[in-house]
């Protein structure tokens, strides 16, 4: 009977450990990620802590999605609170939550309307959409006829939509059919070739691109190309719309990444960080002449607007701003930026790029994924990151994250390059 009860209670802690939710996830669930090995168990600020009690400083954020840290305790018992009243409706009926919500953003980023959905990728379908129906009743081009420049690199999800717009196999191989979507592609940062596709093709309603390339490797434009495309925008009457889901909310040392070059777009797409971390918010903010082209029954989410998400994003929004994030991230961008320069001593180091607490490290390529192994090592050492590609890391920590906090995590990176 003892010996019975010793087994139970081995194969009872053997069950609690990393490996068997790693296996779990591998048996039942489908095959879509490659997580580097860590099982995170609890978060809280910039830490996080792993199945046995390890800790770490997570450099990922989610992709940006907890900005203001994990579990930030006002958004947090802002959630328990909305969660114990009322969570959903669907959008047959009034909320006393979504109008609110909806006027707090749109006069934040001082756009007419805003429409809630879940996801980034929804946001984007969405803005396709508003685009579309802007260009028949607006702009008048034929039916059937619109057309959507995207840029080379991009990333912006994984629906249909979004694969039919990329260059990258992994995103498009096997598929398809794309045919009749209308996308076409030009170089990102390459505004001579944004103005052939206008100048070949009256018929574009919009151009999508990200305001910085995240997945991409963080790659960002030249000075000026924003105002440029806005300026071509505005000559050749094309919408333009930005994503802002990853380089919004104060990622980037600014509200928005498009305010370094002050240029206001005509569609805005904001998500992840929208709720920090508690819960899928996306939002399309556009004005009345884009937006009121939708009739009701033409659009819409069952969760989209949710009295839950709603408040959650007020609250988001204003932990934000009261408590400086935007400023932080300014502030030790900069730090960044510095730290992030002493690498290229490193010879396996060939660029480096940030701009604000949005970095990344490209490495020399080489055997293997050089990346993710450099990430591994990393991880041994409390340091979580994530490769994008086979030699590009990225580093986005939340925007709390402090002087020393910033300076310990790269006294980690300089001491595992020395290492290998």
């Amino acid at each position: 009977m003892k010996n019975l009860f010793l087994k139970s209670l081995m194969r009872f802690s053997q069950v609690k450990n990393s490996q068997y939710f790693v296996e779990l996830e591998n048996q039942y669930g489908c095959h879509n990620y490659h997580p580097l090995p860590v099982v995170i168990a609890k978060g809280k600020g910039i830490y996080v802590w792993d199945q046995e009690g390890k800790k770490y400083m997570d450099f990922l954020a989610a992709y940006s999605a907890v900005n203001q840290g994990h579990c930030h305790e006002k958004i947090y018992q802002e959630l328990i609170k909305q969660a114990s009243q009322l969570t959903l409706t669907s959008r047959a009926f009034y909320n006393n939550k979504l109008g609110e919500a909806e006027k707090y953003i749109t006069q934040l980023f001082k756009y007419d309307k805003v429409l809630f959905m879940n996801s980034g990728v929804e946001a984007g379908e969405s803005a396709i959409k508003f685009a579309r129906r802007w260009a028949y009743n607006i702009k008048k081009v034929p039916e059937n006829q619109a057309r959507v420049l995207f840029a080379n690199g991009n990333f912006w999800g994984r629906t249909i939509a979004a694969c039919g717009s990329s260059d990258d196999p992994e995103r498009y191989y096997r598929f398809g059919p794309f045919g009749g979507l209308n996308f076409d592609l030009v170089d990102y940062n390459n505004i001579n070739a944004i103005e052939t596709k206008f100048k070949e093709n009256p018929n574009y309603a919009a151009i999508f691109f990200e305001a910085i390339q995240g997945e991409n490797g963080v790659i960002i434009p030249d000075s000026n190309y924003l105002k440029q495309v806005r300026s071509l925008c505005d000559k050749y009457n094309v919408l333009m719309i930005v994503d802002e889901i990853q380089t919004g909310l104060g990622r980037t040392g600014k509200m928005l990444a498009v305010e370094h070059e002050n240029v206001r777009p005509d569609i805005v797409l904001l998500g992840k960080a929208l709720s920090g971390g508690f819960y899928p918010i996306s939002a399309v903010l556009a004005d009345d002449q884009i937006m009121l082209q939708i009739k009701p029954g033409e659009h819409g989410s069952t969760y989209g607007g949710n009295p839950l998400a709603a408040s959650l994003c007020i609250k988001a929004l204003e932990v934000l701003k009261e408590e400086k994030m935007i400023e932080n991230a300014y502030t030790l961008g900069k730090i960044m930026e510095k730290r992030l320069n002493e690498l290229k001593k490193f010879n396996n180091v060939t660029q480096i790029r940030n701009r604000g607490l949005m970095g990344a490290i490209q490495f020399q390529d080489g055997k293997g994924d050089v990346a993710w192994n450099f990430c591994l090592q990393l991880a041994k050492q409390g340091l979580l990151c994530k490769p994008t590609h086979k030699t590009i890391m990225r580093l986005t920590p939340p925007l709390i994250i402090n002087e020393t906090e910033l300076n310990s995590a790269f006294d980690i990176i300089e001491n595992v390059l020395k290492s290998i």
